[in-house]
């Protein structure tokens, strides 16, 4: 089994269209289990029901954005050690800036290429392979 059907994803945009784009995308790197939510309310309840490893989550989100989703679980001790990454088409340096400080892992512009996102998880957790 690789390292990335280990891996336990949460993946959180509003557009369906963008969720299942994420999840093909994992799937081609070797991810097997997957959760989703349209927004950062429901995500966050996905995430403490049942912690995953990583969170893809978009800044961009009604009830609760990508900056709240984060630092909600990174104040609750069961999720704090989940990795985080931020997906949006915004990449202006205040919201990079704000999501380091709340302790985003890293941060991935739209649209995206699959090699992107490899690149931007096995950052966060070494090789995939």
């Amino acid at each position: 089994m690789s390292a990335a059907a280990a891996i336990h994803t949460l993946i959180f945009d509003v557009q369906a269209s963008m969720r299942a784009l994420i999840r093909t995308s994992m799937q081609q790197l070797g991810f097997r289990e997957f959760r989703e939510a349209g927004d950062g309310e429901a995500g966050l309840r996905h995430m403490i029901a049942q912690p995953a490893h990583l969170i893809i989550s978009d800044f961009n989100m009604p009830n609760l954005d990508g900056l709240g989703l984060l630092r909600a679980v990174r104040a609750h001790p069961p999720t704090s050690k989940a990795a985080f990454i931020m997906l949006t088409g915004r990449a202006d340096r205040d919201l990079v800036a704000r999501a380091v400080q709340f302790g985003v892992n890293n941060y991935l512009v739209k649209p995206f290429t699959v090699a992107q996102l490899k690149e931007k998880v096995e950052t966060v957790f070494g090789p995939l392979t």
